[in-house]
């Protein structure tokens, strides 16, 4: 059967990554630190017998005994709350966690998957965002750990592509969410959720006109699936060309809670994008892929895992 180490598999996306690859089948071994993961992430796979788990930093060296087919690189802080609060850790794993991941995948002849971003586009100047563009990328602002870690990963995978003919797939992931979205991670979805089910105002940045494009993850993940399984490097978008402003997302999410929760508008954060979205044209064309949840009912489903699962 298939073999997959994928590392920051206890986050958001990568538990669901995780569970997707055991249900195709695959054998799982999932490494993470816990800085931003989380155990119950894990709850309903830990005891899979074709799953094992350890609790381990990639920004050491890596290694796995037997055979692998595929090293899926998912660790890093994602949250802007995150990687703000661990701006040198950030830049470690995307640079030393990807290197280390990177030997791993060499020393046993596996492909490597990439999980960029599409923070590598800065606050764009083209709209939506092709994988063709470069991006408008503050280097030294306080977003620039993030951006500039995934936008060297990117060009570290790349160079082991050339060199040694590794095969290698690097997606950039746009806005996602659904279940397991840590309530106090910053992003606007888990935020404007928490305050609204707690009946506190709604905090928005800004005058809330910049704009979103959000993905539920269980697209997401199908879009990842099919990724591995085609026969080019990326780099490729992955999200839902759908825009939102953030207002309109805070005013959705109050409605679909049920609550009277009023919105209020804060400062921007530095560097804070514009405007997001992706051009998907790529994906459709390649993969045959493009989101089938809808904001609302991946909202919907969301909500409903949170009035659960929070406390």
């Amino acid at each position: 059967m298939p073999r997959a180490v994928v590392t920051g598999g206890a986050g958001f996306v990568g538990s669901h990554l995780c569970e997707r690859l055991l249900e195709e089948g695959w054998e799982v071994v999932c490494f993470d630190s816990f800085l931003t993961g989380d155990s119950g992430n894990l709850g309903r796979i830990i005891s899979h017998e074709r799953f094992r788990f350890e609790r381990y930093d990639v920004t050491n060296y890596m290694f796995v005994e037997g055979d692998i087919d595929w090293v899926l690189h998912f660790a890093s802080p994602a949250s802007p709350r995150d990687y703000l609060d661990h701006p040198i850790h950030t830049l470690k794993v995307g640079a030393l966690g990807s290197l280390h991941a990177l030997g791993l995948a060499k020393a046993k002849s596996a492909g490597f998957f990439m999980a960029s971003t599409s923070e590598v586009y800065g606050d764009p100047k083209v709209h939506p965002q092709p994988e063709s563009y470069w991006g408008n990328v503050n280097p030294v602002g306080p977003r620039g750990v993030y951006d500039e870690a995934k936008r060297f990963a990117e060009a570290m995978v790349m160079a082991y592509h050339r060199t040694h003919g590794m095969p290698v797939r690097i997606i950039r992931i746009f806005n996602t969410f659904g279940p397991r979205l840590r309530k106090g991670d910053g992003r606007a979805v888990p935020t404007f959720i928490h305050q609204a089910l707690a009946g506190e105002k709604l905090t928005v940045h800004g005058d809330g006109e910049q704009t979103r494009s959000l993905c539920y993850v269980d697209d997401l993940v199908e879009g990842i699936w099919r990724f591995i399984h085609a026969d080019i490097p990326g780099p490729m978008n992955l999200g839902n060309p759908r825009e939102i402003t953030v207002r309109q997302l805070a005013e959705m999410i109050a409605s679909l809670t049920g609550s009277d929760s009023e919105v209020v508008f804060t400062d921007r954060p530095v560097d804070d994008p514009e405007v997001r979205c992706p051009d998907i044209s790529l994906a459709r064309s390649t993969l045959g892929w493009e989101p089938q949840v809808t904001l609302e009912e991946g909202l919907r489903r969301t909500i409903e895992w949170a009035r659960s699962s929070w406390t």
